[in-house]
């Protein structure tokens, strides 16, 4: 049951372990829970093999709630620790792509990944991955990059020797990655998952309590006004979009985190298919960062893909759009009309 390799792909992952002295582990810009649930148990885990040297990278900045996860202190952070990333990527001799398929996802990173002259094993259940890789863990069918660590640790024979701290960051980020096992969450090897994690004596619900019970007043009251004063719902479109600018991040105070998740909340209308998020970056002008849900039969991939320059699962993904926010809404109007045949069906 949590067999993903096949025997000589074990071998290899299991060799190039075995071989590396510097190894190096790094994860997408903004890193979300399953980014930073996966990195840290796979770190756990190639410590508990007598790996000394492992370092985690991330692009750039974290949200608070997952900052507690176990092992998070001592990640490297390239917008702020540049030059000690770029001497952890230069020493290195193997390199793990956790939680994402292209090394252009780390953006202001990437050209330190392209660089690298060190091997790739890339771990990811994003759909169409592209580079390079000594090996391909690329499981789209699962529900997150943490279940694929918890599989690969399975295999490997670590389980038994699994520690507390790594299986608090798996259930972390399977958990961040499933909306609290409430979408992409049916398989029944999940709940199996679940069980084994358990019995290495996690406190789940204090687990979900540290990553959803810990927004500020600022950032309820940012989330309110969004939902009350920002979204546009089209009913017969079983559709819903908001946008989000730099004045309402401002006034409320906006730290990264504090919107993580608001794009599923119109998925709470009965009967909605399509929930779109459009925000401003905070930092780079006319840069317009889009997130997509999708539900009931409607499948959102294709639509960021076609308009906004992204990708991801098939009901939940994400783009990104270099112009002004009304023109980001044209857009998004475009969008939902050129799917309006698959929308408006009961």
């Amino acid at each position: 049951m949590f067999e993903l390799l096949e025997r000589q792909e074990t071998a290899q992952l299991k060799e190039a372990i075995s071989a590396a002295n510097n190894i190096v582990i790094c994860a997408h810009k903004s890193p979300d829970g399953d980014a930073i649930g996966s990195t840290l148990a796979w770190k756990h885990f190639l410590q508990q093999q007598g790996k000394q040297s492992v370092k985690v990278c991330y692009p750039d900045a974290t949200p608070d709630f997952l900052q507690w996860l176990p092992g998070f202190k001592e990640t490297l952070r390239y917008d702020r620790q540049t030059i000690q990333v770029k001497q952890a990527f230069n020493n290195a001799d193997l390199v793990f792509y956790l939680d994402f398929g292209q090394s252009s996802r780390t953006e202001d990173m990437q050209t330190v990944l392209d660089t690298c002259q060190a091997p790739i094993i890339l771990i990811d259940h994003h759909l169409q991955p592209k580079g390079n890789y000594l090996l391909q863990a690329s499981f789209t069918q699962l529900s997150s990059t943490s279940e694929i660590i918890f599989n690969l640790i399975y295999q490997l024979g670590g389980y038994d020797n699994m520690t507390k701290a790594c299986a608090e960051c798996i259930y972390c980020g399977m958990m961040t990655d499933t909306g609290g096992f409430t979408y992409n969450s049916t398989r029944p090897e999940i709940f199996s998952i679940i069980s084994l994690l358990l019995q290495k004596g996690i406190d789940k619900d204090n687990i979900y309590n540290k990553v959803f019970h810990n927004y500020s007043e600022h950032a309820l009251r940012l989330r309110s006004h969004i939902i009350l004063n920002k979204m546009n719902y089209i009913e017969n479109l079983h559709a819903s979009y908001f946008i989000i600018t730099k004045s309402d991040l401002q006034k409320f105070h906006f730290i990264k985190g504090d919107l993580e998740g608001l794009v599923n909340t119109p998925q709470l209308i009965k009967g909605l298919k399509l929930s779109i998020s459009l925000r401003e970056d905070t930092e780079k002008p006319n840069l317009i960062l889009v997130s997509l849900r999708s539900s009931n039969g409607f499948h959102c991939q294709p639509m960021a893909t076609k308009f906004f320059n992204g990708g991801g699962h098939a009901d939940a993904a994400g783009g990104k759009l270099h112009c002004s926010m009304e023109e980001a809404e044209q857009v998004t109007i475009k969008a939902l009309l050129a799917y309006r045949g698959e929308l408006e069906k009961n």
